[in-house]
């Protein structure tokens, strides 16, 4: 696996998009599991999870390394003409998604503001699958899905655009880690896109910039996200498209949410 640790990713604002170009924007968050943990502790997750680098999808030995169960996994690539081409053949024929309520499988936001999808990431592991049950009550993640499980995705993501506690815990992230961040405005070329398990024993892809969530398939019982069924089901399938297309090994990166090792 290419390990592009300290690189702030997020998407292209000059790449065509299903939602229209918004003002708002985030200065774009560094790909640092430290910081990505402090963030979701911030805003309520339980400090018994944090994020882990996956160093090999293949290599056993090393994905010894990464605690287990994993609830969500968060691939980090760079946003090349293979992908936009490939996002939009899958997503044309798709109606728009317009989920809502309790009976919801998983919760998905929609991104509308730009720089935004390291959060946008952040937020599809963090509220669902096993780890939605470690948000503490009375916190803004557990407001925010009280919040948002009764709307629409737009009125999910007007949400998220006029949340302070968002833009607050972003903000301080955004400022953390290892390099220089770039300005809010500035054209960032790499993308987080959310892998994670349904109580329903589906694996799901969360991407903000899609027309809405996508069932990649169904997981055993036992089966975490980093298990091999997962990972052929997702992350293997999404490189492997990736590699075809651009002819040449595809530079990405993979952060798994699982127990804390502190």
């Amino acid at each position: 696996m290419a390990d592009s640790e300290g690189s702030r990713p997020d998407q292209n604002a000059n790449d065509s998009s299903p939602n229209p170009p918004q003002q708002q924007a985030f200065v774009p968050l560094e790909n640092n599991p430290e910081v990505m943990t402090a963030l979701v502790h911030k805003l309520g997750l339980s400090p018994s999870l944090a994020f882990h680098d996956v160093y090999s999808i293949d290599e056993p030995s090393l994905l010894e390394f990464v605690p287990r169960p994993v609830h969500a996994l968060l691939l980090v690539f760079p946003v090349t003409s293979t992908y936009e081409d490939s996002r939009r053949t899958e997503d044309d024929p798709l109606p728009e998604y317009t989920g809502s309520g309790s009976g919801e499988e998983i919760i998905w936001f929609r991104q509308t503001i730009r720089n935004a999808c390291g959060m946008i990431g952040l937020l599809h592991s963090a509220c669902n699958g096993g780890a939605r049950e470690m948000i503490a009550p009375s916190t803004d993640l557990a407001d925010l899905i009280t919040d948002a499980l009764p709307l629409d995705p737009a009125a999910r993501a007007r949400l998220i655009e006029s949340s302070p506690s968002i833009a607050r815990a972003h903000a301080s992230a955004a400022a953390q880690g290892d390099t220089v961040a770039p300005a809010a405005e500035d054209n960032v070329d790499l993308h987080f896109v959310a892998f994670v398990k349904s109580a329903e024993n589906n694996l799901w892809e969360l991407d903000g910039r899609r027309k809405g969530p996508l069932n990649r398939g169904k997981l055993g019982e036992e089966d975490d996200v980093l298990a091999e069924k997962a990972l052929d089901l997702g992350v293997r399938r999404f490189l492997k498209r990736e590699t075809e297309g651009e002819g040449n090994e595809i530079r990405f990166c993979l952060v798994a949410l699982a127990p804390s090792m502190d």
